[in-house]
């Protein structure tokens, strides 16, 4: 055989293998050049993160996660694997304290024998803290205590496509006691988080959580309602690899402020990012990152019973950003008293007391520019439940559209709502599917539609003969308009209404791939 014919059939295998599914057979007459679509193929891995529960001695944490059934063109083969395990803390004696070591070091919460919880000091090890088994069978697991580590993993094969997981922490008492929830995410290079403080009545952190076998370097900046917060430390953070580490916000920076907005980049790498918010008087829930910066935001599902809503914006932009605020809620739209336009500077955070919105009914927020102006903003809400001593926090940070599909997991029999919302000017049409339940539970779906510029709250469908928690899969109709969506968990503890909620975005089970066929011409040119 000769060296040109076996050239050409290794650069067809590489051909094949880099696409999945070009054609390698030879053309009869003439190639065919035309551009074609890029197929939309089930992605083959996935990664997720999850930060460090608590600190708490009074901590019950539970770990959910869940795979969907996978639709036509889903990968053949073995189901593959799905497991999160311990992140890897960083060595006692690895050297000079890292300004995240020396922010961890600060914190004021202590443990009932009096001594300081470490959160980079807890123990780990290799063993599995949850895994999948099958798609369509959510998993569970718990911990208790102070000791819970942040976790890291990957989906591979048949449990890789929508791969979803979530944490949910129950505190029942102390400064902290509250429902914190937060999905597991994906790790990243840039995050924003309009909504966290330094005032003196909260304790915020930023979790960084390297999946990687090396180390990831980040920088954390602070902005005010005055631009950016000098600080003090806040660049070149080590996060070794396989391990977390938590950054109190406060030790950043000598200014004491409400409503800020945290940005996290790296340097190196990438990370998991989220930030977890105490009030010593309103309880605590985590902080995920908004949507990527945009001209216009949704910010969905806002409980009808929330005593207190406040929306924090950031403009990033070069110039400010004047933006129409409009509360969606079930029966049409409406600007609430005083917040006809609201005026965010360039560079800049911004708060708005939208106090109790939503007045019983489920509602979404939708900020849209003035103009045709096009200044990017990040955005979120931070929603209290409950009056006096009994107040609790949750968070809805700006997200982007259900898109496919997405899922949500550890949904509990009469504890959760959720909220669909169609910002557009076309109806919606959402089918969502309970799933089987951790330990028993046969799959239930319903079909929902969500009038244009509206919201709509339900109690989804529950798996019949539930046993344990179920995930929740919502999947929009492609004929219909865009759909935000998200899911409240409410758990009430002796009087104290601790809720959670989480926003759902596409879950980016499938990634397009370019077509390709062989043109044997181009060994003519």
């Amino acid at each position: 055989m000769k060296r040109t014919t076996l050239s050409l059939a290794a650069g067809a295998v590489a051909l094949a293998a880099l696409t999945g599914f070009a054609s390698l057979t030879a053309p009869s007459g003439s190639a065919d050049t035309g551009a074609k679509s890029p197929a939309r193929l089930p992605v083959e891995r996935s990664s997720l993160l999850c930060p460090a529960p608590s600190t708490s001695d009074l901590a019950q944490t539970t770990y959910t996660a869940f795979t969907p059934k996978g639709a036509a063109g889903s990968p053949q083969g073995k189901p593959g694997t799905a497991v999160l395990s311990p992140a890897v803390p960083p060595p006692a004696d690895a050297g000079a304290p890292s300004p995240a070591a020396s922010a961890d070091k600060a914190k004021n919460g202590k443990g009932k024998d009096g001594k300081d919880k470490k959160p980079a000091d807890k123990p780990a090890s290799d063993k599995p803290v949850i895994s999948l088994k099958e798609p369509g069978k959510p998993a569970a697991a718990t911990a208790s205590g102070a000791d819970a580590p942040a976790l890291t993993g990957s989906a591979d094969g048949l449990l890789a496509p929508g791969w979803a997981a979530q944490q949910t922490t129950q505190i029942i008492g102390g400064a902290g006691r509250a429902l914190l929830g937060t999905s597991c995410t994906a790790p990243d290079a840039d995050f924003w988080f309009p909504g966290a403080s330094t005032a003196k009545d909260r304790q915020d952190y930023v979790h960084l959580t390297n999946p990687d076998d090396t180390a990831a370097v980040a920088d954390i900046e602070l902005f005010g309602k005055d631009g950016p917060l000098k600080a003090d430390i806040g660049e070149g953070i080590t996060i070794p690899a396989k391990s977390s580490v938590p950054v109190l916000l406060s030790t950043l920076t000598g200014t004491v402020a409400d409503d800020l907005t945290v940005h996290v980049s790296t340097r190196a790498g990438r990370v998991g990012a989220v930030v977890q918010a105490t009030d010593a008087k309103a309880g605590a829930d985590w902080l995920p990152a908004s949507a990527d910066a945009a001209a216009s935001q949704v910010l969905p599902g806002i409980p009808g019973d929330a005593t207190d809503v406040r929306l924090i914006v950031h403009a990033k932009g070069a110039d400010d950003a004047d933006l129409k605020v409009k509360l969606m809620g079930k029966g049409g739209g409406f600007t609430p008293a005083g917040l006809d336009t609201v005026h965010v500077k360039s560079g800049m955070t911004a708060s708005f007391d939208l106090k109790n919105v939503t007045r019983g009914e489920t509602g979404s927020l939708l900020l849209t520019p003035v103009s045709d102006g096009s200044t990017p903003v990040v955005a979120a809400l931070r929603v209290v439940r409950g009056t006096g001593d009994k107040q609790e926090t949750a968070f809805i940070p700006a997200t982007n559209p259900v898109g496919t599909r997405s899922t949500v997991t550890d949904n509990r029999d009469k504890a959760a709502t959720l909220a669909l919302t169609a910002p557009g000017t076309k109806d919606a049409t959402v089918k969502v599917t309970s799933s089987a339940g951790t330990e028993a539970g046969e799959p239930q779906s319903k079909t929902y539609t969500v009038k244009a510029g509206t919201t709509l709250a339900v109690d989804p469908p529950v798996p019949s003969g539930l046993k344990g928690s179920y995930a929740l899969t919502v999947e929009p109709d492609p004929n219909g308009g865009p759909v935000y969506a998200s899911r409240t968990l409410a758990i009430t503890q002796d009087g104290v209404p601790m809720f959670t909620v989480q926003t759902l975005a596409d879950d980016k089970g499938t990634v397009a791939v370019p077509a390709a066929s062989q043109d044997l011409s181009v060994l003519e040119k």
